[in-house]
């Protein structure tokens, strides 16, 4: 009883499968999640702290509109409700203020994508990346192609959204809503290419890594049963020298 109230109302273990927040957390880590801290304050715990999402804050949240169920993300909170956010060449402004992010790592010069790094001046752009990837991909065989099929599909309804949400060349957050990104900003899948984070979807903020295994980064497409017990048989086999030993107790900020 004491396990299930603790992993459902205070913290909870969650594993990076992605190479979205890399500069920050590696494909691989396991985290303890602080679901409290962000939560809404009740009033018959009141000696527990609560407070709102900050900017800055990394945040674990039920991805919106969420083609895959129960998908769980862990990205950076960008901006908050009444912020006006928008990128240019990488770098992200927040009410009109350049931000300083020696965490993220940016695209290079040659490798600047308007609908990405300018964001969200191209819409146009945003919209034709959806619909090339679904035409490049044809008829679908596996359920990870449907999976990115939908995926495609919400960028391009994004796309069409967005316009509700910009003034200027900003775009403004919503109230209720969070704006989130990944460090990694080349190779993140975050809200620049599906919208918002309802506040409501955001489970808590990862304080550490209590463990962390080199994963490959391909790895969360192996969705499979007996793809699983592989990596799982894989990871008791090599758990001393797959462990990377120096990430242990590593803070997340």
């Amino acid at each position: 009883a004491v396990y299930l109230f603790v992993i459902g109302f205070m913290f909870q273990n969650f594993e990076i499968p992605s190479p979205s927040m890399v500069g920050t957390l590696l494909v691989g880590d396991h985290l303890l999640v602080d679901r409290t801290t962000l939560a809404p304050g009740t009033k018959w715990a009141p000696f527990v702290h609560y407070r709102p999402v900050r900017r800055g804050d990394v945040i674990v949240f039920m991805k919106p509109h969420t083609e895959v169920p129960d998908m769980i993300l862990v990205k950076r909170a960008i901006g908050i409700p009444g912020d006006r956010i928008h990128l240019r060449g990488g770098v992200v402004y927040v009410n009109g203020v350049a931000q300083n992010e020696p965490y993220a790592i940016q695209p290079g010069a040659n490798n600047l994508i308007p609908y990405r790094d300018d964001f969200p001046s191209d819409l146009v752009g945003l919209r034709r990346y959806g619909s090339d990837d679904l035409v490049a991909r044809g008829p679908c065989q596996n359920e990870a192609c449907v999976e990115q099929e939908t995926i495609d599909h919400r960028v391009m309804d994004w796309a069409d959204e967005l316009p509700e949400h910009i003034q200027g060349d900003d775009l403004v957050v919503p109230a209720g809503m969070v704006f989130a990104m990944g460090d990694n900003r080349p190779d993140s899948l975050d809200g620049r290419f599906w919208g918002f984070v309802p506040e409501k979807n955001i489970l808590g903020r990862p304080l550490f890594v209590y463990w962390s295994f080199k994963t490959p980064g391909d790895e969360e497409d192996k969705t499979s049963a007996a793809d699983k017990l592989k990596f799982l048989l894989f990871k008791a086999a090599h758990f001393f020298d797959g462990t990377r030993w120096g990430r242990t107790g590593h803070v997340v900020r």
